[in-house]
């Protein structure tokens, strides 16, 4: 027994190594910590059980039968995270360079079907050179395998992905259909082909960094939505992130103690200026409706479609998503990419039973021919979509402007929001005072000796008619215009109040959202 025992000690030291102390100390020496390491630093200490620690690849040809490793290149199992349970897949770069053969498809598949099957987030820790060329088309079928329980995982279960090395051609695509991804700076990429077949076929010179960096993809491309800046604050994110998410989708949020006080926040009201064409930062009006629980808001997409802000917060210990246009950035209109960005956040939180709180200043879709031709239309139609569409707890706030069609798809009434809320200083009309005042007394002003004059005084008359909330409150489309230090109480008071709003889509397959 005792010779037994000791074989099996080896062969768990064995694969502890990974491709051995030389491949470990290149890991190290890119700023990069090991697969096992980096779940060391992920899960609850010893809370990780490790599935399928012997596994190695079947491959015979081209070599590869003489050079096996124990765990073919993957760490597979489940432990917790604050005392919850997570699946968990860390690719280890010292064997193959992580690249995923058939059993290394199949550990991960394993995990994620006992994610499915349990009711626990998977969370995948990416560091892989692709497919084992060795291995052909068995390696891409190892993709698709796990491409399609992504899918079917979705909305079921979280899927959170870090990109802490290379993610290069099919590989990304199981990265991209998860909820969250997260990238390392300067040590991760990510891109369908990398530079030197840039190079070739359109004869652009770029870096790995510059093409599919953390960077680019959380400023230029969206594919990102948190860039970290080492592999320690990517973990606290990842952390962080699921501290607001239930475990599943038949679950709600963690709820975290709250003790009452005096819930006013003078300081909102003086946040909005007098002049309506002077910008504000909307950050701050969330940062005073938000819990003050040393966490504060959690900003998802930070650096990608600024002109619109999504993230994470509490409000009396629950979870919330908040959806806010951003006046200081592009006057907070929106545009294909804010439009994108926002309706994925808004169907993340409905998938997962997380209310939304909107906070809306839009003047309007931005015009152009660049939008027009790339697609307002259809990427505006997501946003419209996604609100519509959401049936968990949903409050809008309106801090100022409230214009045309962008009125209607920042979660208005009539598109199934449960409480609208106006401050004094909302304006919802069809457009803005001047442009109105120009269509509608364009006779008046022509005729007029002094078509200035005129137009000033139409536009303070089309202000004063329509440029408010009471117009809206009178119809019942704002169920109540309040000042803005009662916004933090009126939300704690309505949210509670929606604690257990059921709501039924009609009978369907899935709708078909206009991608």
């Amino acid at each position: 027994m005792d010779k037994k025992i000791e074989v099996l000690q080896q062969k768990i030291t064995e694969a502890a190594k990974g491709g051995g102390e030389n491949r470990i100390a290149a890991q190290h020496k890119k700023g990069k910590l090991t697969a096992r390491e980096r779940l060391h630093f992920l899960l609850d200490e010893g809370s990780f059980e490790e599935i399928g620690m012997f596994v190695t690849h079947r491959s015979t040809e081209f070599g590869l039968e003489n050079e096996k490793y124990l765990g073919d290149g993957v760490v597979t199992g489940y432990g917790r995270i604050d005392g919850r349970p997570v699946y968990v897949f860390a690719q280890d770069f010292t064997v193959f360079g992580g690249s995923l053969s058939e059993a290394h498809a199949e550990k991960i598949c394993r995990i994620m079907d006992l994610a499915m099957q349990n009711g626990a987030p998977v969370i995948g820790l990416n560091d892989s050179g692709g497919a084992r060329i060795q291995e052909g088309v068995v390696s891409l079928g190892g993709y698709a395998d796990i491409f399609y329980r992504n899918t079917m995982a979705s909305g079921v279960v979280p899927q959170i992905s870090a990109i802490m090395g290379p993610c290069a051609g099919g590989a990304v695509y199981s990265p991209a259909i998860t909820d969250f991804i997260l990238m390392v700076e300067n040590t991760s990429y990510m891109f369908v082909t990398g530079p030197n077949v840039v190079k070739t076929v359109t004869h652009e010179e770029v870096s790995s960094e510059d093409l599919g960096g953390a960077s680019a993809h959380s400023t230029k491309s969206g594919v990102t939505h948190f860039s970290c800046a080492n592999e320690i604050e990517c973990i606290r994110n990842i952390k962080r992130l699921l501290s607001y998410m239930p475990s599943n989708c038949e679950e709600n949020a963690p709820r975290y103690p709250y003790e009452g006080g005096h819930e006013s926040r003078p300081a909102l009201n003086a946040i909005v200026p007098e002049n309506p064409n002077q910008p504000y930062d909307i950050r701050e009006v969330i940062d005073h409706v938000i819990d003050e629980d040393g966490e504060g808001f959690f900003e998802v997409h930070k650096n990608f479609a600024e002109n619109i802000v999504v993230g994470f917060a509490r409000l009396g210990g629950r979870s919330i998503g908040i959806v806010a246009n951003q006046p200081a950035y592009l006057a907070g209109v929106l545009d294909i990419h804010s439009s994108t960005k926002a309706a994925r956040f808004v169907r993340f939180c409905d998938c997962f039973n997380i209310p939304l709180l909107v906070f809306e200043d839009v003047p309007g879709f931005l015009p152009g021919t660049d939008q027009e031709w790339n697609g307002i239309i259809t990427n505006g139609a997501k946003l419209l979509y996604a609100f519509s569409e959401a049936t968990v707890p949903r409050i809008t706030v309106i801090t100022r402007k409230a214009y045309g069609g962008a009125y209607d798809v920042m979660n208005s009434k009539h598109i199934g929001a449960d409480m609208n809320y106006a401050w004094p200083t909302a304006e919802i009309a069809v457009m803005g005072a001047r442009g109105a005042a120009e269509i509608i007394f364009k006779g008046e002003i022509s005729k007029s000796k002094d078509p200035a004059a005129k137009l000033k005084e139409k536009e303070e008359e089309y202000i004063n008619h329509f440029a408010n909330p009471y117009r809206a409150a009178e119809r019942g489309y704002i169920d109540e215009v309040i000042l803005p230090e009662q916004t933090r109480q009126k939300l704690m008071k309505a949210f509670g109040m929606l604690e257990n709003k059921v709501a039924k889509l009609p009978k369907k397959k899935h709708g078909n959202i206009p991608l």
